[in-house]
């Protein structure tokens, strides 16, 4: 028997008034995979995102996570089933006054009631794994975009989630500090960690995706291999945004 989908989005919709957002959006994600989300901006990518953990309320569809449908469930198995989730922003969502170390216990202490040594040391692991375990009593004003970006990583991490979303993660990063942020999730996807990946980093997603997911106004127009989306894309919305991208690139 196939094994279930980590993440499986079926017929979800998403209306503000009577703005169509996301249409019929049917997306699966297998264990382990790292799905890249690409389309230009306004397509419904990032609420597409938001909608997997409910951070945006769908208006209609399912979300499935390792099996277990989060719309439509209680309010108390909904928080268990979003810690499954971790989710990295844009922007980097840490606490000012608190040092990096607490910045990644925090969530711990308070979601999963581990006690402030366990929160230690696993916040240790993970800032090791990110490779600022020595930055772990800086205060986030005193790290780079980068860094801040991949305390934020992990922190989510520190929270053991099945599945990690990530949304435009190096969008506010100087180019030469998001290398660093690309190889923490390049060595994720090596240790099978299950990723949905909405970005611009066209030339990563060629290099690391398993699959690129192309969408443009509010429905999922392609999917494929690296190599079949920006090689040979079968679609004139996802030539035409692909042929965009690489001319801005190219006048850079």
């Amino acid at each position: 028997m196939a094994q279930t989908p980590m993440l499986e989005i079926t017929a979800l919709e998403k209306r503000f008034g009577t703005v169509e957002v996301l249409r019929s959006i049917d997306l699966k994600v297998g264990r382990g995979e790292l799905v890249f989300v690409i389309g230009p901006s306004g397509s419904g990518k990032s609420t597409m995102l938001r909608c997997c953990n409910r951070l945006e309320e769908p208006t209609s569809g399912s979300i499935f996570i390792d099996g277990r449908n989060i719309v439509n469930c209680p309010a108390a198995e909904l928080n268990r089933l979003r810690l499954q989730t971790g989710m990295v922003f844009q922007g980097f969502h840490l606490y000012p006054h608190m040092s990096v170390v607490r910045n990644v216990m925090l969530a711990q202490i308070k979601a999963l009631k581990r006690d402030k040594v366990t929160a230690r040391t696993r916040a240790m692991d993970m800032l090791d794994r990110v490779g600022l375990a020595h930055k772990a009593d800086a205060m986030p004003s005193e790290l780079s975009g980068g860094q801040q970006q991949r305390v934020a990583i992990a922190r989510a991490l520190a929270l053991n989630p099945k599945v990690m979303l990530f949304d435009e993660p190096t969008s506010a990063l100087d180019p030469e500090l998001v290398g660093s942020v690309l190889k923490v999730m390049k060595d994720l996807r090596a240790e099978g960690m299950t990723m949905l990946v909405v970005s611009h980093e066209m030339a990563f997603a060629r290099e690391a995706a398993d699959r690129v997911v192309f969408m443009d106004g509010g429905v999922v127009v392609e999917q494929g291999p690296p190599e079949a989306i920006f090689g040979n894309p079968q679609h004139d919305r996802t030539r035409a945004f692909l042929s965009r991208v690489s001319h801005h690139a190219g006048a850079e």
